[in-house]
Order: C-alpha cells, then sequence, then structure tokens
C-alpha cells in the first residue's frame, strides 16, 4: 500500500527528568517503540548500502515496546529525490522481537527505506478482548474499543469512515445491553473485516523511525569479465604503433573468450618531460613511447586522445563496435599529470611544491615516478580543482562511456570521490567505478563506502587454502558485503605475482578458474595472461620483464599453448550458472586436503548450485573426500545425483554426504561442477536438472 511518509508528532512535552544540561532538548516522551537495529545498514546509515536493480532487498528490523502492548512495524521504500508516494509493506514477526519484509527496486538509482515502529493500542485491545470471558469486563471494553474505532473513523475517509462510525454505534449500543450473548458480542468486536480498516488508519503520530539509503546499480555491477589490454600493442605488425581500428579488429577475439567489458590503461597524449623508458628506465630513447599514466603534453591532458591511437571518431566507432558485440570500453581515471601536462602552466596552485619550489613527483618509497605529478588536495583551489576533475569524467560520459577504473583512489581525498561518484550516478544511473587500490583493508573498505561500485582486492597475493578460505569468509559476511563488491585480478600490468613466474600451466588454469568462480567480478590482463607471460624484470620484483608499461610489444594469440579456449569456457560456463554470479552465497566444504578447495554456490532464485574443486598443487595429483550440505542443496541423502563437470563435460553419479575427488594439474587441475537434482518426469521416468 503506498502512503505518503508521516512525521513524528511533537505533541505535549513530557516533564523535564533531571538533567545537568537544562538546555538540552526533551525528546517526544511517549514514543514507546523501539528500533533497535535495522539491517542491512552501514556505519549506522552513514552510507548506502549496495544492491542490484531488480534485486529483492530482505530488511530486518528489531523492534519492541515496554509493556505487552501489540507493535505495527511496516517497512516503506522510495526512489530518492522522487515526488512519488512511497510504497509500503507490513513486516512480519519472527522469533525474538526480529520483524522482517522485502521490496524490489525495479531501476539503477538511489533509494531510501523506512522503518517504521508503533505501539498499535486498537490491536492490543482486540487481543486482550478476546481473552475476557467475565461480562462486566465485556461490556466496560466495548467502550473503549468503540473509542478506539472513533478515532481511526476520524482519520478515514469516505466510505471507509462510514462503516468505522457504524461499527463503533454498534458496539456502544451492545454495551448497554447487559443480558446480551456474550458470543455475539465477540464475534462482533473481533470482525476481522472492518478491524482490517482501521488497521488502514492506524495512528502513527507516536511513530519510531530510521530511514536507510541504498544504491540499485545495474546488472554488471555485480556480474563482469574484463580484459585488460594496451591498444598501443594491438598492431598486427611488431614494432608498430596500435591504434583503435587495430583494437577493433581484435574485439571477435575478446568476444570470443567471453568478456564483456574491455579495460583500456590511459589514452591520452604521453608526457615528454622526465619519460621513462624501457623497464621503467631513466634514460629513455627518443622511440620510446613512455608510460600511459604519465598524461598529458602538449598535444592536450585528459580530454583528448593519444593522436597514434587515432581519432574521436575512431574512438566512436570502436565503442559501437563493441556494444555490437556486448563489450563495453571501460577507461581508465588517472587523476594526476605529466610535468608537460596543460594543467601545470594553467593552474601551477594544484600541485604540491617542494622547498626548492620545484613541483613535487608522485612517489610510493622506494618507487618513484618521476614523469608524474599528483594533484594537491589540499589547494586553497580545491573547488575549481573538483569542478574541473568531474569536467574530465562528464567528459567520457558523454562521449558514451559508462565504466570508469580509477587508478589509485586512496591517494586522493576521500571527500572528493564521495561527491564525484554521488552526483555522477545520480545523472547517470548506470555508471559503474572499480576502485584499483591495494592498500590496507579499512581504507579500501571506506572506498566502497563512498560509493565505488567494485573493488580490487588482496586475491592476487592469497595462494593458500587458509588463506583464500578465511579472506572470502571475511569478503562474504557482514557488514562488508552490503557495500564491498570484490573484482578478482590474477595479474595486473603492475602485479606478476610470485607464484606465477614459475610460468606452469596449472596454476594459471587454477588461479583463472578461482578468480571466475569465487566472484562474480572477476578479470585479466592480457594477453599476458593466457600466453602464460612469466619473467619478472629482475629476481625478486612483481614487475613484468619488458613491460608495456614502458614500451610497445607484439603478441603472437593464435599460440597452441595459449589459454584462451579455457577462459572461453569458463566465462561461458560463468554465463550460463546463475550462482556464479554474485560474489555472495558462498559456502566452503570440508575436505581433508591442504591442497584441494571446495566451495559451493546456489542461486536461491533459481536453484541452480555450483560445486568447484580446486587444485591448489600444480605440480601432483590431489585427492579427498568432498562433504557436501545436502540440506542446503535440498537432495535427500537416500538418493542419487549428478555432477555435470561443465569443464570436461564429464557426468558423474554421486550419493549422500561425502564423495571422492582427484585432481591431476596436468589434465585437470579443477572441477566446476553443477549439481543436477533427480527429478521425476510426467512420463514417468527419472532424469537430471
Amino acid at each position: 500500500m503506498a502512503s505518503s511518509k508521516r512525521k513524528v508528532s511533537a505533541g505535549k512535552a513530557a516533564a523535564a527528568p533531571p538533567a545537568s544540561d537544562a538546555t538540552a532538548p526533551i525528546p517526544e516522551g511517549r514514543v514507546r517503540a523501539v528500533i533497535d537495529a535495522v539491517i542491512p545498514m552501514v556505519d549506522g546509515g552513514r552510507f548506502a548500502g549496495k544492491r542490484i536493480a531488480g534485486e529483492s532487498v530482505v530488511v530486518e528490523a528489531h523492534c519492541f515496546a515496554d509493556g505487552h502492548d501489540k507493535l505495527r512495524v511496516v517497512l516503506r521504500w522510495k526512489p530518492l529525490g522522487s515526488a512519488a508516494a512511497e510504497f509500503e509493506t507490513a513486516m512480519q514477526a519472527l522469533a525474538n522481537d526480529v520483524w522482517r519484509a522485502q521490496f524490489t527496486p525495479p531501476l539503477a538509482g538511489p533509494y531510501q527505506y523506512t522503518v517504521a515502529a508503533w505501539v498499535d493500542h486498537f490491536e492490543s485491545w482486540r487481543r486482550d478482548f478476546d481473552r475476557r470471558d467475565d461480562r462486566n469486563d465485556i461490556l466496560i471494553a466495548l467502550k473503549a474499543g468503540a473509542a478506539l474505532i472513533d478515532e481511526a473513523a476520524a482519520r478515514a475517509t469516505g466510505s471507509d469512515a462510514v462503516v468505522l462510525k457504524e461499527w463503533s454505534s454498534e458496539l456502544i449500543e451492545k454495551s448497554r445491553n447487559p443480558a446480551a450473548d456474550i458470543a455475539v458480542q465477540k464475534a462482533l468486536a473481533l470482525d476481522p473485516a472492518r478491524a482490517a480498516i482501521v488497521g488502514r488508519y492506524s495512528d502513527r503520530s507516536l511513530a519510531a523511525t530510521i530511514t536507510v539509503q541504498l544504491v540499485a546499480e545495474r546488472k554488471r555491477a555485480a556480474f563482469s569479465s574484463w580484459y585488460e589490454m594496451f591498444p598501443r600493442s594491438a598492431a598486427l605488425q611488431a614494432a608498430v604503433h596500435g591504434t583503435f581500428k587495430d583494437v577493433e579488429k581484435r574485439l571477435p577475439y575478446v568476444a570470443q573468450m567471453g568478456f564483456d567489458v574491455l579495460y583500456f590503461p590511459p589514452i591520452h597524449p604521453i608526457g615528454r618531460v622526465n619519460r621513462k623508458g624501457a623497464n621503467n628506465s631513466l634514460t629513455p630513447k627518443s622511440a620510446d613511447v613512455g608510460s600511459p599514466w604519465a598524461i598529458g603534453s602538449a598535444e592536450g591532458g585528459h580530454k583528448a586522445i593519444l593522436p597514434q591511437l587515432g581519432t574521436f571518431e575512431d574512438f566512436d566507432a570502436l565503442l559501437k563496435a563493441a556494444r555490437a558485440l556486448d563489450i563495453e570500453i571501460a577507461l581508465d581515471i588517472a587523476f594526476q599529470c605529466s610535468p608537460d601536462h596543460p594543467y601545470v602552466k594553467a593552474h601551477p596552485q594544484w600541485f604540491k611544491r617542494r622547498a626548492d619550489g620545484s613541483i613535487q613527483y608522485a612517489e610510493n618509497p622506494p618507487k618513484k615516478y618521476q614523469d608524474i605529478f599528483p594533484f594537491d588536495f589540499e589547494t586553497s583551489d580545491w573547488r575549481a580543482l573538483w569542478n574541473e576533475l568531474k569536467s574530465i569524467v562528464d567528459f567520457w560520459i558523454a562521449r558514451g562511456v559508462r565504466i570508469f577504473r580509477v587508478d589509485n583512489p586512496h591517494t586522493k581525498a576521500f571527500a572528493f570521490w564521495e561527491w564525484l561518484i554521488n552526483v555522477t550516478q545520480r545523472e547517470h544511473p548506470d555508471l559503474i567505478f572499480l576502485a584499483e587500490a591495494f592498500t590496507r583493508p579499512k581504507v579500501m573498505q571506506r572506498l566502497a563506502k563512498l560509493g565505488f561500485s567494485q573493488s580490487y582486492t588482496y586475491f592476487t597475493w592469497r595462494n593458500s587454502k587458509h588463506e583464500l578460505t578465511e579472506y572470502f569468509i571475511e569478503l562474504n559476511s557482514d557488514p562488508g558485503r552490503q557495500y564491498f563488491r570484490p573484482n578478482l585480478w590474477p595479474n595486473t600490468p603492475d602485479i606478476l605475482p610470485e607464484h606465477l613466474q614459475s610460468g606452469l600451466r596449472p596454476m594459471y588454469a587454477s588461479r583463472l578458474v578461482l578468480a571466475a568462480t569465487l566472484s562474480g567480478n572477476y578479470g585479466i590482463y592480457g594477453p599476458l595472461f593466457e600466453l602464460m607471460e612469466s619473467a619478472p624484470r629482475e629476481a625478486g620484483s612483481e614487475e613484468y620483464l619488458d613491460s608495456e608499461k614502458y614500451q610497445l610489444r607484439h603478441w603472437t594469440l593464435q599460440r597452441p599453448d595459449s589459454l584462451a579456449p579455457l577462459i572461453a569456457r569458463v566465462n561461458r560456463i560463468r554465463r550460463e550458472n546463475a550462482a556464479l554470479q554474485s560474489a555472495f552465497g558462498l559456502r566452503f566444504c570440508n575436505i581433508q586436503n591442504d591442497q584441494l578447495m571446495a566451495y559451493l554456490k546456489i542461486d536461491a532464485a533459481s536453484g541452480n548450485a555450483v560445486l568447484t574443486v580446486v587444485n591448489l598443487d600444480p605440480h601432483h595429483a590431489q585427492s579427498g573426500w568432498v562433504e557436501l550440505d545436502l540440506d542446503a542443496l535440498k537432495i535427500d541423502a537416500s538418493q542419487a545425483f549428478q555432477m555435470h563437470d561443465l569443464l570436461s563435460d564429464q557426468r558423474y553419479l554421486w550419493r549422500g554426504r561425502y564423495n571422492y575427488v582427484l585432481l591431476e594439474p596436468q589434465r585437470a587441475p579443477a572441477h566446476i561442477f553443477r549439481v543436477r537434482r533427480r527429478v521425476r518426469s510426467e512420463q514417468d521416468f527419472d532424469y537430471y536438472l
């Protein structure tokens, strides 16, 4: 039932309790309902929780009152900023003063929901009246009930008011007849149909309320497969600078592997001052192309395209071609400048100065970025800086970009991100922001609370069964799961983790399966991943040798040892199984082998269930007995069920809680089982669904 928001009435002030501060405001003392907690709620309502448009939001509230009166609790919700009336639904009472209801935000955008609780005097009266058996008590109680119905009639309109007034008169008349049949009196007073009318006009003037905000985003915020590539390395010939047209020719390859987000490092002009050479050298050669993250030169800054990549028309054509293949182009937002960026000359106040007067370049000791100037977010001209940075995002939105990967957001002001994301998403609810922040946990969490749709994680460095299990239990737990959406990356241009430096195919395959099945969002930095590029710059380094960050590379994509066919199969499995399209609902399964991980995902709406088993040992076969939660799977322990390995297309019949698995890393480093339950058809034969 829709209703407009009701405010708590001030009423008469209660007598002031003794207080040390006589000027302290006195709350409305007649509000007896207590809302002790609302779930989900992020930091007491300071930040909005996250959901997907079309996804049901289950809200629980802990509500009670003093004494024994009955409570009414409702959930109201509406799009934030909308002039439309709120939608309302009654919350159902569960055990221990817990109340529950749910709603579904239909479209992407900001919402608010309100829990309201109040003492329902009429329902309290009905409950007590039903218990009465003394004739005199009943006669008195009829008058009390009539008075409550009169109050509701005064709030009612139209025919409802007429019905309630007539009902009140009938009760008064019965109260004047001591000889009336008690059963008849009770039946009249407890009439459920007319009681429901009273309920529609319940007195909420003393309701307690708590309002919470929520952001609903489109499906791709929760389920996406990212492929990162450098456009300048997309040329068909070696030692030739790639273009957007070359990338357009590469799109079918990306689509065939099943990726729906194609992410580019910065595509802007690259600075020439302090340009880095191959392998981050400080002595570049004249032909060196520099780092794309050193943004800006005489050709322009963040609103320009590197001329060697092509024109804006070429970029627009690439976006159109990608959309035709259901691929979105994601751009890198790197709010920093090369020394020759136009901003440095036009707005020198936006940058920090060293003691000698020169501008401070970026550092993260021992790393030094002499080719990058960070912005100073404490500049006195911060408002102009904020507006200009927003205009960069607006510029690319206007060209059709809807997904942004943000470089190092933890090195910029938190207040800036909260403002930028809030403003731009209100204007464009389909925007998705990915936070590339490999930093301290609380900082990563804060960025997610501020509005980032997705977040990089520590998955890249979690290797053992214990590390992975502990970390993903944390990611799947409240309160973090209400706002932090993990996006898992086995590698990035900055990170070649030690375990991938082995170059072992089973290691790459197992990390792919883990990333793609533990979370709804994952990505790879290719073609280095599918071609298993594994040489570090030097021993102990996580930097790639001959990194694309500083030079052109040429790739032979159709190599027979490429992981592309496996990647394509894994991405198809993800698209065809709803259980794998969320980061949450993860259940780890016991298996008595530290080199084997097993975990179950179940989609509640469809019943789709997927069990993934991964061999973490790239050298040796590993085996064990997987313990399944048959209750969660709704499988009878006495019935056989089918496990369909979607990687190999093999099918196995399992029975009971414990079943045996064997994984040989060179042949099959993982199983991705779809659990198929046994059902009986109308033609009276069994099959597996």
